[in-house]
């Protein structure tokens, strides 16, 4: 009786749009934050997120506050289970919460090259490593800025050309525009000859994090600038506390949206099986069985909720895919990115609303006293 089903819905085809624009439009949200739930655990979980450290000034926050000398490098090369070392001079456009913020990273292009997980999908990496004001720019900052390679960008004192564009299986680097270390630290106005903002650390695989963190504090102790060194994941979590608590609230957005859907597809349904009580009891008459008039209506509501909730999920991943969305703060960044698990969570609940909605409903239909139905008016 599938086609009872549709035919039904489309009796009543302005009440079922409505519905269904609705329940896409919740699920676009729910999915949304969904992805800034995920690209917050993908950036203090992710594989490198305990396998290598920070080091960073003491009791500073923003990168323009940490200088630390570059030369703490050789230092820290002599911890025992540090693999390899890289000193990055970090600049930002904006400390604050931005949902447009530029993080540039300086570095030895060689080392960049090396430790990052990114690949160039335009451009050329040999112009990135000879022209000293050559930059490779993040996927996601390029699609946000329209840029391409051979491009000049500027932004603050700092003006580079675009060598090329790269994506990287870390989300969060897509974010990032990479320039060489010495770039940055003789740009008019930072003043950063010879300082970088952090070292990063790369441990070895049997280095226990915790012990060489701490020997990396305690070798500096008698420099000239106090380091608090944490492994990449936590030291991410701390730059961006603000905003996790910010997203930690937002979770409860994502759940007041599948109660939206929950409460749209529930009245509709209600309201379905009401107009048509009688149409209900001449249906047992003829011999439907009050369980199978229990699964029409359970169709209908689940019908209702899938298409659009799918709908809306599909919206949000294209969403996702196309703008190159992401927050950040004080140089640390969340991308928004689709997911596989995201499209099936959003398909998930939207089948498993449909059915929860339309119980109660259901029941009804089932259990209608048959005279007293065909009685009415």
């Amino acid at each position: 009786m599938f086609k009872y089903v549709l035919k039904t819905l489309w009796r009543h085809r302005t009440r079922t749009l409505l519905t269904v624009t609705g329940a896409a439009v919740a699920m676009f949200v729910f999915c949304f934050v969904g992805s800034v739930q995920e690209g917050l655990h993908r950036l203090t979980t992710g594989a490198d997120a305990d396998r290598s450290l920070i080091v960073f000034q003491e009791s500073r926050f923003c990168p323009t506050s940490s200088r630390l000398p570059e030369d703490y490098a050789r230092k820290i090369r002599e911890v025992r289970g540090v693999r390899e070392v890289m000193p990055i001079q970090v600049w930002t456009n904006n400390c604050r919460a931005s949902l447009d913020i530029v993080v540039f990273n300086g570095a030895d292009p060689k080392q960049i090259q090396k430790t990052r997980p990114i690949t160039l999908t335009s451009g050329d990496w040999q112009q990135f490593m000879s022209q000293r004001d050559s930059a490779i720019v993040g996927r996601n900052v390029a699609q946000r800025r329209g840029l391409k390679t051979g491009d000049q960008f500027s932004i603050g004192e700092i003006s580079v050309k675009v060598a090329g564009v790269f994506s990287s299986t870390v989300p969060s680097e897509e974010n990032l525009i990479y320039t060489s270390l010495v770039f940055l630290q003789y740009t008019r106005g930072l003043d950063a000859a010879g300082l970088v903002t952090q070292h990063e650390v790369l441990l070895t695989e049997d280095a226990d994090a915790d012990r060489v963190a701490a020997e990396i504090d305690a070798s500096l102790r008698a420099g000239s600038i106090a380091t608090k060194t944490r492994p990449k994941g936590a030291f991410q979590a701390s730059t961006l506390s603000d905003l996790v608590d910010l997203i930690g609230f937002a979770h409860w957005l994502g759940y007041a949206c599948v109660g939206l859907v929950l409460s749209l597809v529930a009245t509709t349904t209600v309201m379905s099986v009401q107009d048509r009580i009688r149409e209900y009891a001449v249906l047992q008459t003829i011999g439907v069985r009050p369980l199978r008039a229990m699964r029409l209506v359970l169709a209908e509501s689940t019908i209702l909720c899938l298409t659009g909730g799918v709908a809306g999920t599909l919206l949000a991943t294209g969403a996702l895919a196309v703008g190159g969305f992401a927050i950040g703060a004080e140089g640390a960044t969340i991308a928004f990115r689709p997911s596989y698990t995201l499209l099936v969570s959003g398909t998930g609940v939207s089948l498993l609303v449909g059915i929860v909605a339309g119980i109660t409903p259901a029941i009804q239909a089932a259990t209608v006293p048959i005279v007293n139905a065909l009685r009415q008016a």
